[in-house]
């Protein structure tokens, strides 16, 4: 039995038809395992460039191109999603809208808590590196019930979100998102590893598409999908490491 079937991911990018309406192409037509980890590597210089632009801008400074990063990144995942085919396009000018904001949030943190950032970073590729090595060995395999899971899971946080985002226009939210309280971290680190098992599910999404002879743009639909995990597992890495950081 494809162990590929009726795939789910967690990530909104990363949708189980994606290969279904593909036929057969020929082999420079299709997608391969080692574009995509080029196309990987390729777009996360250019998300580290940008970001480091705002990370060595002054203090305060970088607050423009950080909301200017966040709200054209996130147009841009939008026209990535509903056009697949244009991802060469979208997808670098994503990473460098990324980097904006990632440069400018890190500062932040980083001004609050030096050293937080080489921590968060170090995690997060470490992670993915481990992942990535267990996923390969057979150690974690992306099993239908694993991947139902992981998927109901990131679907429960994306509503936690949600709802604590509409509360923060009454002036309420749900304190343990923000909050360093014993449940707060733990509710973080848990967050922390949903995300992280949601890159298992980036990685058989990979290697559905190479197996099922996906066009060759979507190497870089795939790719936009990993780098959306990555900056969530970034993103997290760093909101737990506040939350400890701040008790001490």
């Amino acid at each position: 039995m494809n162990r590929h079937l009726s795939f789910r991911s967690g990530n909104p990018a990363l949708r189980a038809d994606t290969f279904q309406r593909y036929g057969s192409l020929s082999g420079s037509e299709t997608m391969t395992i080692n574009g995509t980890v080029n196309k990987t590597g390729f777009s996360l210089i250019l998300l580290m460039l940008s970001a480091s632009w705002t990370w060595q801008m002054p203090a305060g400074e970088s607050s423009g191109l950080m909301i200017l990063g966040a709200i054209g990144g996130f147009i841009a995942a939008l026209v990535t999603i509903f056009n697949k085919k244009i991802a060469q396009y979208t997808v670098p000018i994503y990473a460098i809208l990324q980097g904006l904001f990632l440069g400018g949030i890190s500062q932040f943190f980083e001004t609050q808590y030096p050293g937080i950032v080489n921590q968060a970073v170090f995690l997060t590729f470490g992670t993915l590196g481990a992942l990535l090595l267990a996923y390969k060995s057979g150690v974690i395999k992306a099993t239908e019930n694993f991947k139902l899971g992981v998927f109901a899971a990131t679907g429960g946080i994306a509503f936690l979100y949600l709802i604590s985002f509409i509360m923060g226009f009454f002036g309420s939210s749900i304190g343990f998102i923000h909050n360093n309280s014993t449940f707060g971290i733990l509710f973080s680190f848990g967050v922390v590893i949903i995300a992280a098992l949601n890159l298992v599910l980036d990685f058989d999404f990979i290697e559905e598409g190479a197996e099922k002879g996906a066009p060759k743009y979507m190497e870089w639909y795939a790719t936009f999908g990993l780098l959306v995990t990555l900056i969530w597992l970034y993103l997290e890495i760093l909101r737990l490491l506040a939350k400890l950081q701040s008790r001490r």
